[in-house]
């Protein structure tokens, strides 16, 4: 086993242990919001519009969409147990099955057969002027990056700690700071080591090593060619977090800290008001056209893409940084997760268990400001494990120094085992010590992780990675469908906002009065840093 080498880490575990509250990580509250393109039954991008039968797409809570009028999002609440929230996330898509006809939930994240850009259609959320700025932000999305790249599909697994762990946590740091102020910097604490630790995240759980073809154009992007249809990595785990997928040369300029709140803020505010030439030149309008909201560097906050995000329930027409300066940090976002092409519902209970692990190392770890040099060498050490993570040997930066990735994840699962005992305190079935063993395994073993998986998959078939993924997507709908239904208090709830939900838009759009859009838009934005 390697051994950790943070002290500061050991102290403030030790702290917690020798607290004489066994319980002080247990019951932390965990949402998903789980992404999936709608195809036809042969794999091919639907391109019908959001199925009124689910209700709202701008007014639902748990039935959304995302870029695309084909990308759906379902949400689900937050439970304090990982179990309750599968079970919710389960019940939804057999709900959402049930309203779709003969459409299928495509299984993979990297989409379907695409044939370019105007293939995929942009969500529409009705004719109210907070439904057109929605529809107007995503277009500006398509001109900015591009629709094929905002057709990729994820996971996002937001977590908070429970409340009782910050007034323990904050006698073993001896603060004297607000339970707000503590509790935010404590997360701030978090995501900086989240950018440096959550390459990790990548290697166990990244489950796009392949693409289809028509997916890159006429840029390879140096894949290998697996056949015909389907280019690679040959050591890739998720080239959905690499320069083939979200990581693009538009965000560049874009530099946010996550030193402090003030700074995140400051960075992303900057971001907001900063015009962009190429931006600028696309223009706003185009013959009464909105191409986009605004030529700044973001449009909105939202568009800032980054693997983990500090949050805040916003109130109606806040802007999450003034969600956050109101009321701190409330929870955090990761979002660096691909779909897990093998669990029907896109995610399964290990994952989940180690992720709100994962959550308490980095908040335990020692954090120091990251630099503006540190900062490109995490974002490099992301990129490598995206592009080459099951490369043997593979070398990563840390502190300045070459460090292979398999000593360091070791290094990682070995600090995490005292955590996980303290979250199965009191469970016989010690599920995060099971989930834990289950990663050491990939460590072990490259066989094992689920990157490597999909692309036996493809080779034992013979099938291209379209048919590899339209394959999967037909068994996860037979086996929703052959579950029994969930219960009628669920049924009835979903079924309720579905209707309550159509009701809101149109109560939305009939009380528009003669505001115009851009009047709307410049109100928005005068109070959006409010």
């Amino acid at each position: 086993m390697a051994r950790a080498t943070d002290p500061q880490f050991e102290r403030r575990l030790a702290s917690l242990i020798n607290a004489r509250e066994p319980g002080v990580l247990q019951q932390g509250l965990k949402g998903v919001e789980k992404e999936s393109l709608r195809v036809d039954p042969a794999g091919h991008l639907a391109r019908t519009p959001h199925p009124p039968a689910l209700g709202s797409a701008l007014s639902s809570a748990h039935i959304t969409t995302d870029f695309s009028e084909s990308l759906i999002e379902l949400v689900t609440p937050a439970f304090q147990h990982s179990w309750e929230l599968l079970q919710y996330l389960t019940d939804l898509h057999q709900f959402v099955y049930s309203r779709l006809g003969d459409e299928l939930l495509w299984a993979t994240s990297m989409p379907c057969r695409l044939a370019g850009d105007d293939e995929v259609p942009t969500a529409r959320y009705g004719s109210s002027n907070v439904g057109r700025m929605k529809h107007v932000y995503r277009e500006g999305l398509r001109h900015r990056y591009g629709a094929l790249m905002q057709a990729i599909a994820g996971v996002h697994f937001n977590y908070s700690f429970p409340a009782r762990l910050w007034e323990v946590y904050a006698g073993v740091e001896q603060s004297r700071e607000n339970r707000e102020a503590f509790q935010s910097r404590g997360y701030f604490d978090l995501l900086r080591s989240y950018r440096r630790h959550g390459w990790i995240v990548l290697y166990l759980f990244g489950t796009s090593p392949a693409v289809g073809r028509d997916f890159l154009g006429d840029d390879p992007h140096e894949l290998a060619v697996l056949d015909a249809d389907t280019l690679y990595g040959p050591h890739a785990t998720s080239l959905r977090m690499s320069d083939v997928g979200y990581r693009n040369r538009s965000q560049a300029a874009i530099h946010v800290s996550v030193n402090s709140l003030g700074d995140y803020v400051r960075d992303l505010r900057h971001a907001l008001h900063t015009p962009h030439p190429p931006y600028e030149e696309m223009g706003v309008k185009r013959d009464g056209r909105w191409l986009q909201l605004n030529a700044n560097l973001l449009q909105i906050e939202n568009e800032y893409y980054s693997y983990i995000r500090p949050k805040r329930v916003a109130r109606s027409g806040e802007s999450p940084s003034a969600a956050l300066l109101r009321g701190g940090v409330e929870y955090v976002e990761m979002r660096a997760l691909d779909m897990s092409a093998f669990d029907p519902v896109g995610v399964n209970q290990n994952k989940l268990r180690f992720l709100e692990a994962f959550a308490a190392y980095c908040l335990l770890s020692s954090s120091p400001p990251i630099g503006a040099g540190e900062q490109k060498a995490l974002d490099d050490n992301h990129l490598l494990v995206a592009r080459r993570g099951r490369e043997p040997g593979l070398m990563l930066s840390r502190e300045g120094r070459p460090v292979s990735l398999a000593h360091w994840a070791a290094q990682i699962l070995d600090a995490m085992t005292g955590i996980c005992e303290l979250l199965d305190h009191g469970d016989a079935g010690r599920g995060y010590g099971a989930a834990l063993r289950a990663q050491r395994e990939k460590l072990d073993d490259v066989e094992r992780t689920p990157s490597a998986r999909l692309l036996r998959e493809m080779r034992t078939q013979g099938e291209s990675f379209h048919d590899m993924a339209l394959r999967v997507s037909r068994t996860h709908r037979d086996y929703l469908r052959e579950l029994p239904p969930p219960n009628e208090g669920r049924l009835a709830e979903f079924g309720s906002e579905v209707d309550e939900s159509l009701a809101q838009q149109e109560a939305l759009e009939s009380a528009q009065r003669d505001e115009t859009f851009e009047h709307y838009l410049r109100r928005y934005f005068a109070g959006a840093d409010v």
